[in-house]
């Protein structure tokens, strides 16, 4: 008997800096998503601004118990020496096992590419973040995380201009890997 969906989905996979974000959703069954997040889509077709407004949203019924949702991030360093596929697959089933430990009762939909665990009724669809509102929430929440980080990572780093590009290759941000080199947060592998 299936009572929990839980979404999934992850932003940052090409950025040349910072990590990759797992976004995981878990709600129940017959929860409406449309209502309780009003435009909520792809996260990519919305604005900033939209997207902290449902991630703010998302917060609040986190609180109040009647959702639950997680964001893993896989490390510069993690993608450099496992590989950006094996570090989001890690990101994927560990957000999903903490969500929903037990699988029995659970629907896992999946973005893209995306497996869960193999003992998880699942189904990935290709552009589920545009359908399906729970992986666009998954999505949202992995993405706005993701943001954050980098905001607070151009303080650290602040030849970059991640707060502008948020580490994807820029011009801008290929002039300064140019002139500054890279950074400890910049994923080697992706910068040759």
């Amino acid at each position: 008997m299936q009572r929990i969906v839980v979404g999934v989905d992850e932003a940052g996979r090409g950025p040349l800096a910072g990590p990759v974000a797992v976004g995981v959703v878990a709600v129940p069954k017959n929860f409406n998503i449309k209502k309780a997040f009003p435009g909520v889509g792809d996260s990519k077709k919305l604005t900033e601004k939209k997207r902290e407004e449902i991630y703010k949203q998302a917060l609040i019924y986190r609180r109040a118990g009647k959702i639950n949702f997680c964001v893993k991030f896989g490390s510069a360093k993690a993608i450099d020496t496992s590989g950006i596929t094996k570090t989001v697959r890690r990101g994927v089933w560990s957000g999903i096992k903490k969500l929903a430990p037990k699988a029995a009762g659970v629907k896992v939909l999946l973005d893209g590419l995306l497996h869960a665990p193999p003992e998880y009724a699942q189904e990935t669809i290709i552009r589920g973040d545009a359908s399906e509102p729970v992986i666009s929430l998954a999505s949202i929440v992995a993405k706005v995380s993701r943001d954050r980080l980098m905001c607070k990572l151009a303080k650290e780093f602040p030849n970059y201009g991640f707060e502008v590009h948020k580490g994807y290759g820029t011009k801008a941000h290929q002039h300064a890997i140019e002139r500054f080199g890279v950074s400890e947060v910049h994923r080697k592998t992706f910068c040759h």
